[in-house]
């Protein structure tokens, strides 16, 4: 697991790479809400490429929720 700030102010995200098979899920974790979520890509795929696709749903998800986590 490795972390991150995603530059946005907004605090830290931790990122969890799984290798299953010939892709790989990562998983992408608030770290201040515990909001969680996972893209699943080809193992191929740059790892750097997949953590921002990751971050970025992260992101939609956390600003879904309100900014009061509603």
């Amino acid at each position: 697991m490795s972390a991150s700030d995603d530059g946005g102010g907004n605090g830290e995200v931790y990122f969890e790479f799984t290798a299953i098979g010939r892709t790989v899920k990562v998983s992408a974790i608030d770290a201040v809400t515990g909001v969680e979520v996972s893209v699943v890509a080809p193992a191929t795929a740059a790892r750097a490429d997949l953590q921002r696709l990751a971050l970025q749903k992260l992101k939609a998800r956390l600003a879904a929720r309100g900014p009061k986590g509603e």
